[in-house]
C-alpha cells in the first residue's frame, strides 16, 4: 500500500483550512470533498481537476467541522460561532441552511457525523428514529443527537467524570468534548475529551458504557475501523503524539503507535481497513500499515500543520484504490491516490 501525490490546491481558502470530509457519489456527481476554514466558508471540490464546485457562507466565525449524509445530498458544518448549519448539495442551486444553535456564544461544536439512514436496516427504537446527527463540543462534556427528519434535539449523552476526582476537579474544563465517532453499525458513539479520555456510549439505550484510557493529552480525532471483522476497533489521535488502537467493546488498548514529532490532529482509516492516515502539527501526513503497526510513508505536501485527513470511497475505476485528502493551516488542500 502507498500514497501517490496527485494535486495540491494552493490558497483553496482565504485562511487556514481546518476540516475535510467526503461526500458520497450520487447519480449526478462523483465523490466530492467538503472543506471548512477559518475564513468562515464551506467549499465543495471535485477532485478531478481539482475544481471548486461551490462555496457555502453563513457562519460568522471559523468552521471547525464538516460532514456529509450517506445519500450525498445533505451536508452539515459546525463553527465556533456556536451554530451547526445544514445545507443541500443539489447541483446548480443555492444551498439552503438551517441553523441549529448548539450552545452559548463560547461553545465549540467540533466533530459531526451522520448515522447511516434507515435503508441500512438499523433501527434505534424509541431513542432515535431515522437518521441522526451527532455533535461533540459546545464547551460541554456531552454529545448531542439531532433527529434529521424534524431537526430537533433528541438526546444529550453526558460524559461522566472518572471516579476518584475531588469535587473541585469535577467542575473543571478538562472533560470538554473534542471529537466523536459512530461505530459502523451505528450502535455506539465514542467521544474524545480534553483530558485524554475516550467515552463510549450505547446509542439505542442512550447510556454511557465505559472510558478508554491511555492518552495523557486532548484526543483530537477518532474513527472506527472500516473492516467488517474489526468493527469494534477504534483509532484515536492525540496531542500527546500517539495514535492508539482500542477494542472499544472490551475496553482494551491493542497498541500505541508513535512517529510524529508533535500533536496528532487527525486520523482516518482506509476503506479496505488495512491502513490509517494521520495529519499532524509537524506538517506531515503519514500512512500507517496496521499489520506492521508502523508508519510506512511520510508525505510533506504542506508547509504548516495538517488539521485533517480524509479517505474517500473506493474508486469506480479501481475498487482497490481510493483518494485521500489533507488540509492545512497553509490554506491548501492536497489529494493523493491510495492503492
Amino acid at each position: 500500500m502507498k500514497l501517490a501525490p496527485l494535486n495540491t490546491v494552493q490558497n483553496a481558502h482565504d485562511d487556514s483550512v481546518w476540516t475535510a470530509a467526503w461526500v458520497p457519489a450520487t447519480e449526478d456527481s462523483p465523490p466530492l470533498l467538503l472543506t471548512g476554514s477559518l475564513d468562515e466558508t464551506v467549499r465543495l471540490w471535485n477532485p478531478e481537476g481539482p475544481e471548486k464546485v461551490q462555496t457555502n457562507t453563513g457562519h460568522c466565525l471559523g468552521v471547525v467541522s464538516v460532514a456529509a449524509h450517506p445519500s450525498g445530498r445533505i451536508a452539515a458544518s459546525a463553527s465556533i460561532d456556536s451554530f451547526i448549519r445544514v445545507f443541500l448539495l443539489t447541483p446548480n442551486t443555492t444551498p439552503s441552511r438551517l441553523p441549529l444553535k448548539y450552545g452559548n456564544c463560547n461553545s465549540i461544536p467540533d466533530l459531526i457525523r451522520h448515522l447511516p439512514d434507515d435503508e441500512s436496516g438499523y433501527q434505534t427504537g424509541h431513542v432515535i428514529a431515522g437518521t441522526t446527527l451527532a455533535a461533540a463540543g459546545g464547551g460541554s462534556a456531552s454529545v448531542k443527537l439531532w433527529d434529521t427528519a424534524e431537526w430537533k434535539l433528541i438526546a444529550a449523552l453526558e460524559v461522566p467524570r472518572p471516579e476518584g476526582l475531588k469535587p473541585s476537579e469535577k467542575s473543571g474544563s478538562k472533560k470538554f468534548a473534542l471529537s466523536v465517532a459512530w461505530s459502523p453499525d451505528g450502535r455506539q458513539i465514542a467521544c474524545g475529551s480534553m483530558d485524554g479520555t475516550i467515552s463510549v456510549f450505547d446509542v439505542p439505550r442512550a447510556k454511557f458504557m465505559h472510558h478508554l484510557e491511555g492518552h495523557c493529552m486532548p484526543v483530537r480525532s477518532l474513527v472506527y475501523s472500516s473492516a467488517p471483522l474489526d468493527s469494534r476497533v477504534l483509532f484515536s489521535a492525540s496531542d500527546d503524539g500517539h495514535v492508539h488502537v482500542y477494542d472499544a467493546e472490551r475496553k482494551t488498548l491493542i497498541t500505541s503507535m508513535s512517529g510524529h514529532s508533535s500533536w496528532v490532529l487527525s486520523v482516518d482509516v482506509s476503506p479496505d481497513g488495512a491502513a490509517i492516515a494521520t495529519g499532524s502539527s509537524d506538517k506531515t501526513v503519514r500512512l500507517w500499515d496496521l499489520k506492521m503497526r508502523a508508519a510506512t510513508q511520510i508525505l510533506t505536501s504542506h508547509n504548516d500543520q495538517v488539521w485533517a485527513v480524509a479517505f474517500g470511497p473506493p474508486l469506480r475505476t479501481d475498487v482497490r484504490s481510493c483518494l485521500l485528502a489533507s488540509v492545512s493551516d497553509d490554506k491548501s488542500v492536497s489529494f493523493y491516490k491510495y492503492s
